[in-house]
Parts: C-alpha cells; sequence; structure tokens
C-alpha cells in the first residue's frame, strides 16, 4: 500500500517514507533529532558525474542527460560560494576552520564546490542520528582523503570506527597505472556506545584454518597456559577488507543504474549496524539498494533523492521485489493537477522526467535540453515472443499550450523513428481537433494476439494520476529488468521515528 504525499510537511511521522527532493532541505524539515539508528550514503563521485544517469534498457538504450543538480554539484558557482561563506560564518568551529583550509588548499575547483555541498549536509546528519547509531559513507579514492578529514570534523576524531575496503574484480584495465578495484567506506559512530553486531556477518573459516585448529589442544606460550583455543562457532570475526562482487551485467538484481551496489555489501552493514524495527536512512537513495534491504531484513527506512526518475525506480523494484502490499509513503511528488502545475513552474524538465516515470516510459538517450528532435522519452516492448525484434513506443511531453499541430509534428517523429505508437501526455486538456487527429492516425494491430491499440494516443496528467496507462498490447513486456522478487526476513516492529 503507497500512499503519495504532495505537499511538504513539517516533522517526522511512522512508517517507511520516501521523499522527492533537495535531502537537505529534507532533513531539516523532515527528520527528527537523534531519530535514525543507521545512516548509509552514497553520494556523487568526482569519477562518476553523471550520477544520476539512472537506467539502462536492456537493448542497450542508455539515459545520458538527467537533471542538472549534481552536475553542478561539481562546478564551482554562486551557490557553492554562498554554501562556503555561510559554513564559515555559521558552521561549528572545526568545520569551519577545516573548509577555510580546504578553500586556501583547492581553490574555487570542483571539488571545493563538492565539500561545500557535503559538509552541511553531513552536519545535518550527525543532528538526526541516535547516540547507539552509527553513519557510513561510500566514496571512492577521488574524494575519500578529503571526506575523512570532513567526517572528522563533523562527528569528531574519536568517533572514527573504520574504514572499510570494498574490493571487487571487474572493470578495465590501465596500462599506465594499477588497476583501481576497490571503493572506501568510512564509518563513524555518533558516540562510544554504538550499536554493532559482529555475530550477524561472520565469515566462514577457510578450510586450511579449520583443520588446523582441529588438532590444537592448547595455547601454551612462554610458560603461560591461554587454555584451548577454539573456533567461533558461527565463523571469523569480519574485518575491514570485503571482497564483494560487483553487480554484473547479468545478475537479476541488476537495474541499469551505473553506480548500483550490491544488495550483499548493503546487507553486511545494516546487520550488522542495526536491529530488526530500527531506522535506516540513505539521503543519496538513488535506485534504492539501502531501501530494498533495509525492508527485507525488517527495518524501518527513509530513502531521499532529487530525482524524479529515481523515486520512479525505488517505487518500482519495491513492488517487484515484495509485491504490491509493501507499505510507505511518498511526499513530494504531484499527486493532484494542481501539484503538477506547480512542478511545471518550478522546473520544466524535473516536470517532463515525472510525467515521463508516471507513464512508464524512460527518458530519451542523448537527449539534451532543447534538442531532443521530438521524442522526450521511449517505451520498449515484445508482441511477436522474446527472440524477436523489440518495437518501440516514443512519448512527448507538453506541460504548455496544446495545439492541433502538436499531433501532427508527432506522426512525423513517429514515421521518422518507425515508431509502433506514439503517446502525447499533456498538462492542459486537448482540444477536440487534436482527438480527432489522433483517431485518423488509425490502429496498431499485434500480429500474435491481434490486439488492437490507437497508434497515436493522448494522455493527460490528470489521466495518469487516475491511474490510465499507455494502451498497448496486453501480455507484452517492456524492456526494464526487474528486480529479483524476494520475501521480508521477519515483520518490522513498529516504527521508533
Amino acid at each position: 500500500m503507497v500512499s503519495i504525499i504532495s505537499g511538504l510537511m513539517e516533522g517526522m511521522v511512522s512508517g517507511n517514507w520516501l521523499y522527492f527532493g533537495d535531502n537537505l532541505s529534507v532533513l531539516r524539515r523532515h527528520v527528527k533529532d537523534a531519530s535514525v539508528d543507521l545512516i548509509y550514503l552514497d553520494p556523487p563521485f568526482k569519477s562518476n558525474k553523471a550520477y544520476n544517469v539512472i537506467f539502462k534498457e536492456r537493448n542497450g538504450a542508455q539515459s545520458k542527460s538527467q537533471i542538472e543538480a549534481f552536475r553542478d554539484t561539481w562546478c564551482w558557482d554562486q551557490a557553492a560560494a554562498e554554501a562556503y561563506e555561510d559554513l564559515v560564518v555559521s558552521g561549528p568551529e572545526e568545520v569551519s576552520r577545516l573548509m577555510q583550509a580546504f578553500h586556501q588548499f583547492l581553490g574555487p575547483s570542483d571539488m571545493m564546490s563538492y565539500l561545500a555541498m557535503m559538509a552541511p549536509r553531513l552536519l545535518e546528519l550527525r543532528r538526526v542520528l541516535k547516540a547507539t547509531g552509527s553513519i557510513y559513507l561510500h566514496c571512492d579514492p577521488t574524494a575519500s582523503h578529503y571526506l575523512k578529514l570532513l567526517m572528522d570534523a563533523v562527528f569528531g576524531t574519536r568517533s572514527f570506527q573504520n574504514e572499510i575496503i570494498w574490493y571487487y574484480r571487474g572493470g578495465g584495465l590501465s596500462k599506465a597505472r594499477w588497476a583501481r578495484r576497490h571503493d572506501v567506506i568510512l564509518m563513524y559512530s555518533q558516540g562510544g556506545a554504538f550499536f554493532f553486531d559482529p555475530d550477524a556477518v561472520r565469515d566462514e573459516y577457510a578450510q586450511s584454518t579449520k583443520e588446523r585448529f582441529a588438532h590444537y589442544i592448547g595455547n601454551v606460550r612462554k610458560g603461560h597456559d591461554f587454555g584451548v583455543q577454539r573456533l567461533h562457532p558461527e565463523g571469523k570475526h569480519p574485518d575491514d577488507v570485503w571482497m564483494v562482487p560487483i553487480v554484473a551485467p547479468s545478475a537479476r538484481e541488476r537495474l541499469g543504474y551505473p553506480t548500483q551496489k550490491p544488495e550483499a555489501l548493503l546487507e553486511r552493514i545494516i546487520k550488522a549496524s542495526s536491529k530488526p524495527g530500527d531506522v535506516v536512512l540513505d539521503p543519496f537513495c538513488g535506485c534504492g539498494t539501502a531501501i530494498v534491504v533495509a525492508e527485507r531484513f525488517g527495518r524501518s527506512w527513509i530513502g531521499i533523492d532529487i530525482t524524479p526518475l529515481a523515486i520512479n525506480a525505488v517505487r518500482s523494484r519495491l513492488e517487484q521485489t515484495f509485491g504490491p502490499g509493501v507499505e510507505y509513503e511518498v511526499d513530494g511528488l504531484p499527486k493532484t493537477v494542481p501539484d503538477a502545475e506547480k512542478l511545471a513552474q518550478e522546473d520544466r524538465y524535473k516536470f517532463e522526467l515525472w510525467a515521463l516515470g508516471l507513464a512508464g516510459a524512460s527518458e530519451q538517450r542523448e537527449k539534451k535540453k532543447g534538442a531532443d528532435r521530438g521524442v522526450d522519452g521511449r517505451l520498449y516492448f515484445y508482441d511477436e515472443g522474446p527472440n524477436a525484434k523489440a518495437k518501440q513506443i516514443i512519448v512527448q511531453v507538453k506541460s504548455g499550450h496544446v495545439a492541433p499541430s502538436h499531433i501532427r509534428d508527432l506522426m512525423g517523429v513517429f514515421d521518422r523513428e518507425n515508431a509502433q505508437i506514439g503517446v502525447y501526455v499533456t498538462l492542459k486538456q486537448p482540444t477536440k481537433q487534436m482527438r480527432a487527429e489522433a483517431a485518423a492516425a488509425g490502429l496498431y494491430t499485434s500480429p500474435v494476439s491481434q490486439k488492437k491499440s490507437p497508434r497515436i494516443q493522448i494522455l493527460t496528467i490528470e489521466d495518469l494520476l487516475k491511474g490510465g496507462r499507455i494502451n498497448y498490447p496486453a501480455g507484452t513486456r517492456h524492456l526494464r529488468r526487474p528486480a529479483p522478487r524476494g520475501n521480508k526476513e521477519r515483520e518490522a516492529p513498529e516504527r521508533l521515528v
């Protein structure tokens, strides 16, 4: 059961929450002090500027543009300068001094912009973290050394617990340097009495260790008997080097998200640093791996992302993994036509991405603002069996005025792209002449099922909000890879927030 809350609400309520918006604003307005048990964040890396390039279809088409918000993360501009000044003037002394030192060394650079973006968010994360909680900051070697200093300033050097090395195979090789095969995960606690359960993630002993210890009858060193050495029945104590495979292109959990982390990695963090019923927060939730793992193991969760495509991805993944009965609230996405009009006025590009997700389509690959050649999104489907060529649906989204010429233009694009179905999604109500133009385009007939679908379809935002969908042959499947279906390990106890 999913509820969508269209407006922003002050204060946090119980239940699982998925927020669309800037995580800094969401944290300040919605999440209470000391209300979260575990935080995992995987912010955009300098080495992967296209953080929000989310989906890759199974036919290889990939979105190339996405929202500008995190591209701007790596650009020193007026917003970055203002964020820096706020930290220097109003931030805690340790953070203020460190940011000034960074600025003296880095100057007005891309890295300085990134640190100015991260610092206020880390301060908010410290505020919402419980005294017994811990935070895991996932980064790559490009920025890990800067982020380590920033985490020391925010949480204190005594709160540093581990630098975890996630080692993985795969990726390209370079003749000029060693192969890059690891990420860094910085673990900090809020205080000294943080929760940690190593028994939940113990590793199996190597066979050679088992054989060696099978013959030990005691441990006598330097004349002292230290007793019989025994192996822990649940395995060896986990260390800070984790060998977890990356999500392979053929893996069932692969969604096409370029920075997608394996569920096994998040399972290790969530099991060790939280209990059933605890609250897990991911402020850069992306495709929702932390959210899915938290749900599976009976934790409550809060996910935040600034892209509507990511929010739609998490919603789809939750439903595909746990079924339609999974319970959570969605905040920040339009629920009514006036909400949609407001989003269109604030940011037409975000409106477009939201509307595409609502219609079930993905953003046009390599689409640039103002140069989409008449295609905003696409949806692929099969209706002649899995080995046949994929068919395509092209989608246009309009948030402004409408006219019959728009339908004629869509028909021209439809023919040029060799599409089977064209869809016109509009915020405004279409005219009778527009509907007549669409009807004149005729029907597409599926060669197998003989199902007939209008070749040109008009869907209003009002239609989509009421459950309307694109009409294409029933029983076909579109090309987004589904997440593997799973079940919760246990029921989640009452929320603690």
